[in-house]
C-alpha cells in the first residue's frame, strides 16, 4: 500500500516543492499551511508520516508534534526547521519525533529519511505481530483466582476479544470491572493502541459531553483551546465507559449516533471527526430494569449488550481468596515499600469466611491497613480489625486480653480517621510516637 505523507509547511513555495518531489516518489501526500489545520487533516485521515515545520504561525511544530500522538500514537513524525540548534532537536525528539531535518536540505535527504523511516516502521509491524504470533497475549491474567466462575470469565473474554463487537460488563462494585474491560482490549487486536477509562458517574453532565466528543476553541467561556475529547484520543483502541447506567439520557442519544455512525460531533463543531473506537461498558445496575423504568435507552441498550459479561462476587468464589491475598499482598508490597511474605493460616481462614461485601476492593483495603498498621513477616490475626475475627475470638474472657484488643482497635480507628498519619494520630491519643509504634507492634 502506497504510504501517505502530510506536509505542513507555512510556506506556500515549500509545500509545492515537497510535494511534487514526494508524488515522484510515488507517495500520496496532502499538505497543510497551519498546525491547526494539520491537526484538522489528521483526525479525517490516517497518515503514515507527517513532514512539519518547526517554526509556524499559531500551532507550531512541537506542539503539533505532541498533539498529533494523541490523535494518532502511530503516526511518524520528521520536524524540519531552518533555525537549527542543538536545544531544538533535543526537544523534538524528546516530545516523539522520528527524525530532524535542517533547512536547507536537499530533496534527496529528504526522500532519503523518508525511505529509512517507512522501512523502519515497517520491519517494526512485522516484528510485532510475529511477537504476538509466538506470544499471544495472556487472557485476563490480571483477574486472579481458578474457580469455576472466574474460568468462564476468562473463556468468555477470549473469544469476545477477538470480535469488535460492544461489550457490557456488569457485577457488584469492586468486584474488577475494569481489569476485565482491560483483559478484553490486552487480548485484542488493538493491544498496541490506547485503552482509556472514563467513570460516567464522576463527572458533572456539563462536562462530560465535552470530555467524550471533545469541544472547538470558543465553544463556551472556558474553552480557551481546542479539546478533541476521549473519543479522538482512543482512536483504534479501546474505550471503557464505567457505570456507563449514570449517562444522562441526552448524552445516550449521542453516544448511539457516535456508535451507529462512527462519527463524533465536538461541541461548537462544524463537522465530524470519524472515530474508530472499541467500547466496552460496565455497570453495577440492572440495566433491563432500567430500560423498563425509562432511564436508560432500549436501542443504546442492545448496542452495548451485544456481548455480557457477568462477574462473581467474591463471596461466590471463596476458593480463589488465598491466591486473591498473595496476588494483592505482592502488589501492596511493592507500593508500600513493605516486606510481608503472606498471612497466617488463621488469618487466612478469618478472611476466606469474610461475606466482603466490597468485594476485591474491600479485601485489598483490608490487606493494607493491616500492612500499614502491622509488624513482622506475616500478617496475623492480631494485624485484623475485630470485626473481621472468627466469632470465637471476638469476645476474649481474659480481661487484659479484652483491653487489648479495645486498644488496638481504638488505635486503628484513630489511624484511619488521620489517613495514618502516625505523627497525628499520637498527638490526639496523648501518647508519644515511640508509645505508638510499639502499641502497633511496628519495629
Amino acid at each position: 500500500m502506497t504510504a501517505s505523507i502530510l506536509v505542513v509547511d507555512d510556506q506556500p513555495s515549500m509545500q509545492d516543492a515537497l510535494n511534487t518531489s514526494l508524488q515522484s516518489e510515488g507517495y500520496r501526500v496532502a499538505t497543510a499551511c497551519s498546525g491547526e489545520e494539520a491537526l484538522t487533516r489528521i483526525e479525517a485521515q490516517e497518515f503514515d508520516i507527517v513532514l512539519t515545520d518547526l517554526v509556524m504561525p499559531g500551532l507550531n511544530g512541537l506542539d503539533l508534534l505532541e498533539r498529533s500522538r494523541v490523535l494518532d500514537p502511530g503516526v511518524a513524525v520528521i520536524v524540519m526547521t531552518g533555525y537549527a540548534t542543538l536545544e531544538t532537536a533535543v526537544a523534538a525528539l524528546r516530545r516523539g519525533a522520528c527524525d530532524y531535518l535542517e533547512k536547507p536540505f536537499s530533496l534527496d535527504e529528504l526522500t532519503r529519511c523518508v525511505r529509512r523511516l517507512l522501512q523502519y516502521h515497517e520491519v517494526l509491524g512485522k516484528e510485532r505481530l510475529l511477537r504476538r504470533a509466538l506470544h499471544p497475549p495472556r487472557v485476563a491474567h490480571t483477574l486472579v483466582g481458578e474457580s469455576i466462575a472466574i474460568q468462564a470469565v476468562r473463556e468468555k473474554i477470549a473469544r469476545c476479544a477477538r470480535t469488535p463487537s460492544g461489550v457490557l460488563i456488569s457485577g457488584e462494585s469492586g468486584v474488577g470491572k475494569e481489569l476485565a474491560a482491560r483483559a478484553i482490549h490486552a487480548a485484542s487486536w488493538r493491544a498496541d493502541r490506547e485503552f482509556i477509562a472514563l467513570n460516567c458517574g464522576a463527572i458533572p453532565e456539563t462536562l462530560l459531553e465535552s470530555q467524550l466528543f471533545g469541544h472547538v476553541r470558543g465553544a463556551f467561556t472556558t474553552a480557551v483551546q481546542t479539546n478533541p475529547g476521549l473519543f479522538v484520543a482512543a482512536s483504534r483502541g479501546t474505550l471503557f465507559l464505567d457505570e456507563i447506567g449514570e449517562l444522562p439520557l441526552p448524552l445516550q442519544v449521542k453516544l448511539l449516533r457516535v456508535i451507529e455512525e462512527k462519527h463524533v460531533w465536538p461541541v461548537g463543531g462544524t463537522k465530524p471527526s470519524p472515530v474508530d473506537v472499541r467500547i466496552v461498558a460496565s455497570t453495577n445496575r440492572d440495566l433491563a430494569a432500567e430500560v423498563a423504568g425509562g432511564r436508560f435507552r432500549e436501542d443504546l441498550f442492545y448496542r452495548l449488550n451485544v456481548v455480557h459479561l457477568t462477574l462473581p462476587p467474591l463471596r461466590e468464589r471463596r476458593s480463589d481468596i488465598p491466591l486473591l491475598v498473595d496476588h494483592l499482598v505482592e502488589r501492596l508490597n511493592a507500593r508500600l515499600g513493605t516486606r510481608f511474605l503472606g498471612v497466617e493460616r488463621e488469618a487466612l481462614g478469618a478472611l476466606t469466611s469474610q461475606p466482603w461485601k466490597g468485594n476485591v476492593r474491600e479485601l485489598q483495603n483490608v490487606l493494607e491497613r493491616a500492612m500499614v498498621l502491622g509488624g513482622g513477616d506475616l500478617i496475623s490475626l492480631r494485624h485484623l480489625a475485630a470485626d473481621l475475627l472468627p466469632p470465637d475470638q471476638t469476645r476474649p474472657h481474659d480481661l487484659r486480653e479484652a483491653v487489648r484488643r479495645f486498644e488496638r482497635q481504638h488505635l486503628m480507628d484513630v489511624l484511619a480517621e488521620t489517613c495514618s498519619d502516625k505523627r497525628k494520630a499520637a498527638r490526639l491519643l496523648g501518647i508519644s510516637l515511640a508509645s505508638l509504634y510499639r502499641k502497633l507492634g511496628v519495629e
